[in-house]
């Protein structure tokens, strides 16, 4: 991610709103062939639920009021399932690169190389890590990274097209830092309860970074351990 062509951007504290923002702005450049990939970091300032466009979700204004109630926003974006909580305590990525002209493109291929740094990432806390779904998750799905059976990562990805034939990869990870746990899945409940959808989520589902080990990292120190960990794996 040092190279000329490479960007890397971090935000401790910003707006979900701004940040898919930056994201169009990325994917922009990277189609007018001006950067090659961008590695993009970042907190939500403000306690959002982060919807999957489309009609499978619709946003009433019941759900809004209900959810501003509890202090929580609503923001659609075209990446994930399901409803997806975003607050500090929960460290976001996005990393935007274009997938090698020689290389027939696989979405598994893909999410397993995400997975793969982010793994890297949780052993230099000494955590094993496993990928797979987790039931009663938030936005479950087959490229869930696990710990003990729990989930600590959620992924998504997205597949946009380049000026003059190539695909951008956009993939996503939402890492589980600190966030209270019970306090993410009340609005996510919600969601699915004002959304006419039977299943529910729990928080016993899930696990946070801080839960495995003693220290405490700065969020500056784990960006740099992440950053690190796409350079290292060759991806970044």
């Amino acid at each position: 991610m040092l190279k000329n062509r490479n960007k890397l951007l971090r935000y401790s504290s910003a707006s979900v709103a701004n940040v898919f923002e930056k994201e169009t702005a990325m994917i922009t450049q990277m189609q007018a062939n001006e950067i090659s990939q961008c590695l993009i970091l970042w907190q939500a300032k403000t306690p959002t639920i982060v919807f999957p466009s489309g009609q499978k979700w619709p946003e009433s204004p019941a759900l809004h009021t209900a959810l501003q109630a509890d202090n929580w926003k609503l923001l659609s974006r075209k990446t994930g399932g399901a409803p997806v909580p975003q607050c500090q305590g929960i460290i976001n990525l996005s990393h935007l690169y274009v997938w090698p002209d020689a290389t027939p493109y696989s979405i598994k291929q893909a999410y397993k190389n995400l997975c793969q740094v982010l793994q890297y990432f949780f052993s230099q806390y000494g955590l094993s890590s496993e990928t797979h779904s987790t039931e009663f998750s938030y936005c479950d799905g087959d490229f869930n990274i696990n710990i003990n059976g729990r989930k600590i990562v959620g992924t998504a990805q997205r597949i946009i097209l380049k000026k003059g034939g190539g695909k951008i990869v956009l993939a996503q990870a939402c890492i589980l830092v600190d966030a209270v746990l019970e306090e993410i899945i009340k609005p996510i409940n919600l969601c699915y309860q004002l959304c006419d959808k039977k299943h529910r989520v729990k928080a016993q589902a899930h696990t946070t970074l801080f839960e495995h080990i003693n220290t405490r990292p700065s969020v500056d120190t784990l960006y740099r351990q992440l950053t690190q960990a796409f350079i290292d794996s060759g991806l970044g």
